[in-house]
């Protein structure tokens, strides 16, 4: 097992650990020190507002009537399994594609908790505009982003394989 958490992408999952935590201990540290809807300026585009998200992303689905909670855990608790035996699949060459994956399963596992715990998900971070305000998220949905782009990335600069050689040769008549 030890060889396998050297050998493989599983040995980055510390990083899902750290983003679990760090997500987890702001999201407190809201909860003890603010009212929900409160809002504190932090800076004149940003502010620390805790709103509850009952939806996912951008508050999709935010107003149905309680199921959008178990569909999304089900869905992340689905993507978080697939994402454990990609790791365990992903050679050791290979840190790009690992350290998405973790970014991604630890900022899911932070939401997930936040579903079943709370019911909802607790949002805090406010970037704005004027009067326009981009929806609140919070640090699980940061390392969701980064992750997310990350893949991107690695899949826009991987290697391309070569091209199979008896497509290449001229043909005979």
């Amino acid at each position: 097992m030890l060889n396998l958490l050297r050998t493989t992408g599983l040995r980055f999952l510390w990083l899902s650990v750290v983003v679990f935590v760090l997500d987890q201990w702001t999201k407190y540290t809201v909860l003890g020190a603010m009212r929900l809807y409160q809002s504190i300026e932090v800076m004149p585009f940003f502010n620390v507002t805790y709103v509850h998200n009952y939806g996912a992303a951008f508050s999709f689905l935010h107003d149905a009537d309680g199921w959008q909670r178990w569909f999304f855990t089900g869905i992340a608790a689905v993507v978080s399994v697939l994402i454990l035996w990609w790791l365990r699949n992903t050679p050791r060459h290979q840190v790009m594609l690992p350290v998405a994956f973790c970014l991604v399963l630890g900022g899911a596992l932070g939401n997930v908790y936040d579903r079943l715990v709370h019911g909802y998900v607790i949002d805090f971070l406010d970037f704005y505009v004027g009067q326009w305000h981009w929806p609140a998220f919070n640090l699980a949905d940061s390392a969701i982003f980064i992750g997310a782009a990350l893949l991107i990335i690695d899949m826009l600069s991987a290697d391309k394989p070569a091209d199979d050689k008896s497509n290449s040769s001229p043909k005979q008549s």
